[in-house]
């Protein structure tokens, strides 16, 4: 199953080819997003032009997509790659390290264009 990053799903949402096509290779592996993305998903959305359209095309996307929750499994995760880091002098954002957690945490593969933080 693919983890796939906020960035990757703004591209798909925004009709950005190269995104639709690795999308939509990906779905019959399995999708899933965090619900650190959901949030800045409907970040965008919520302060964006035309919310109800977009809010639209965002529920259509997440058919078939699983979002995983923050749990203690993922807290747990979290907190050592947090340490790890933090020893290394390499913090990054919390709403990146929970996203790389989940991946960590259920073995899930992430999908990013983001390599500056992950």
């Amino acid at each position: 199953m693919y983890l796939v990053d906020t960035d990757i799903v703004v591209s798909y949402l925004n009709g950005r080819a190269d995104a639709v096509v690795l999308v939509n290779a990906l779905l019959p592996a399995g999708l899933a997003i965090s619900v650190i993305t959901f949030g800045e998903i409907c970040e965008g959305i919520y302060f964006g032009r035309d919310p109800a359209r977009h809010m639209a095309g965002f529920r259509g996307f997440l058919r078939g997509v699983r979002v995983f929750d923050v749990n203690r499994t993922i807290a747990r995760q979290f907190g050592r790659l947090r340490g790890t880091l933090r020893q290394q002098g390499q913090l990054l954002p919390a709403p990146d390290m929970l996203i790389g957690a989940t991946a960590l945490a259920y073995d899930l593969t992430l999908v990013t264009r983001n390599l500056r933080h992950f």
